[in-house]
């Protein structure tokens, strides 16, 4: 990998990466620790969903992208981000919808040359001009869907020749030296097309310098539950994840597990929030309730601080699972939103009603399953940058407390049909 980046690389980019999101986001984080320490807490990485708007309708979206386009305009998003960095961040997550087809996402990317972004798109909207524009600025990375072979993305993006325009996004991308990443949401279509040595070693040739393999979270309106893996698939998206971080010279981004293998998840450890299209103040993307705005006058650090909604999201999740609440006890949500009058976020308005329409299932967290980082690397950066900050000691979690929520059943041959219909682009 040193190698890789000492001849495959942009130096001017490369540098502003280990600046800005190496030494300046590890700053970020243990300020975060040290806030802890004083009973106090905003987090240190920030995700921003900039626009609602798509060009694509994937199976399981949970965001409105048909409804009346809404988008944070460039005041309110440099005002939020300049906050943010007044409190130590330095890396930002931007999504949307598609958040390349917001018109003003390049200004916010000039107004903070100080700040690291990770932009997660279709990479439909990656041209030569936007990718030279990216190159200039050299504080932005694109982090690029891949969801299977031909066939399986267009069942999944649910529109045709969604690879092919995907693939070209990523050349140039390349092509103009960016560091560009590539993330699959793995579910039972596309696990054995891209979970194997020969995908990652088609992207590292390609020039890639990094993927991300998140699992299927079955959400939204068309949630497509037959889509979930298994716990043993999941167990095995692990496996290769840690095999592949110890054997390829590509970094694999990893969200859900601290370097033992313990399972935790980074919205409940305070690592990051959610700011939705309308600028509501989530815990993370999937979880479409808000108690809080970036739209009124309070600083952002009071808004984060003071919220009692949030606190009793990271509180009470904490107290009943390592894993995913969304997946294993959406009933807990469903309370935390009751009691905190917390409003739905969705222009559909029936996020309750989704929560309250969901079979639980497993997630991560599987006891005596854990699989720790084979890669003394990995175990370090986790041990000092992404951990549970005891998050789960602070709320006495036990195994005891866990509901194992079983298996849920996948069908036959493993795999799902298309739920959404695949629309023809000509």
């Amino acid at each position: 990998m040193a190698k890789r980046l000492a001849l495959e690389t942009d130096k001017r980019l490369l540098w502003k990466l280990f600046w800005l999101m190496g030494i300046k986001g590890f700053r970020s984080v243990h300020k975060h620790k040290r806030r802890l320490k004083r009973g106090e807490f905003f987090p240190p990485f920030l995700y921003m969903s900039v626009i609602n708007s798509c060009n694509l309708r994937c199976q399981g979206c949970w965001v409105d992208v048909g409804a009346k386009q809404s988008r944070i305009e460039v005041e309110a998003a440099n005002k939020t981000i300049t906050q943010a960095k007044a409190m130590g961040n330095s890396f930002f997550g931007i999504l949307g919808g598609e958040p390349f087809m917001h018109k003003d996402l390049m200004e916010i990317f000039r107004s903070h040359p100080d700040a690291y972004f990770q932009v997660f798109t279709n990479g439909h909207f990656i041209t030569d001009e936007v990718a030279a524009e990216l190159h200039r600025l050299g504080n932005v990375t694109p982090l690029i869907s891949v969801e299977g072979s031909e066939i399986i993305s267009d069942q999944r993006r649910g529109r045709e020749g969604v690879l092919n325009q995907t693939m070209e996004g990523i050349k140039t991308a390349l092509r103009h030296n960016l560091m560009v990443g590539v993330c699959t949401s793995v579910c039972q279509t596309n696990i054995d097309d891209l979970v194997n040595d020969a995908w990652v070693d088609r992207l590292i040739e390609m020039g890639v310098m990094y993927c991300w393999f998140h699992v299927y979270r079955p959400c939204g309106p068309d949630a497509n539950p037959d889509l979930s893996l298994s716990s043993d698939q999941q167990r095995r998206v692990r496996q290769f994840v840690v095999d592949t971080r110890a054997t390829k010279p590509i970094i694999v981004v990893d969200a859900y597990h601290d370097g033992a293998g313990n399972a935790l998840c980074p919205a409940v450890t305070g690592f990051t929030h959610h700011i939705g299209p309308w600028g509501d103040i989530e815990p993370c993307p999937i979880i479409q309730l808000a108690a809080e705005t970036i739209h009124d006058d309070r600083p952002l650090k009071d808004k984060f601080n003071e919220s009692e909604f949030l606190r009793d999201f990271r509180h009470m999740t904490a107290q009943n699972t390592r894993g995913c609440v969304v997946m294993e006890r959406p009933d807990i949500l469903v309370q935390i939103a009751e009691k905190h009058g917390a409003r739905d976020t969705t222009a559909r308005g029936t996020a309750i009603e989704e929560l309250k329409a969901m079979q639980p299932r497993r997630s991560q967290y599987v006891p005596g399953n854990e699989i720790p980082e084979r890669n003394l690397a990995y175990r370090l950066a986790k041990k000092f940058c992404f951990s549970d900050f005891g998050a789960y000691d602070q709320q006495a979690f036990s195994q005891a407390k866990w509901t194992d929520p079983g298996e849920s059943p996948t069908p036959a041959g493993g795999q799902s049909p298309s739920q959404l219909p695949v629309i023809s682009s000509k």
